[in-house]
């Protein structure tokens, strides 16, 4: 069980870190509105491709963002399903209260 929450914890971590940074949240609201190109992205940014790629790649492997390469293109997409998993995270970090016989002190 304690490699179980272990590994929890690190995806947590991992997705939560993804999330952190205002660059990749402002990536992630243009591609709530669908597949963007990445000269798309560089240019409503208005930031260097050197950048923009780092903060895709942290995206990318923390799994929010999917790539798809089209010709000397590269387009990305939002994976709703690391969505769904942050918001599982997030709803198993809500306190919860606790009856008596669970207290430390009863």
């Amino acid at each position: 069980m304690a490699v179980a929450t272990h590994d929890k914890t690190d995806r947590a971590i991992e997705l939560f870190h993804a999330l952190s940074d205002e660059t990749r949240l402002e990536i992630i609201e243009l591609l709530r509105k669908g597949e963007r190109c990445v000269c798309e992205l560089t240019d409503t940014l208005d930031a260097a491709q050197s950048r923009l790629s780092f903060h895709l790649r942290v995206l990318k492997d923390a799994g929010i963002v999917r790539d798809r390469k089209d010709g000397r293109w590269v387009y990305y997409v939002l994976d709703p399903e690391a969505f769904e998993e942050v918001e599982t995270l997030v709803s198993g970090m809500k306190p919860r209260a606790l009856s008596r016989s669970e207290s430390c002190c009863a």
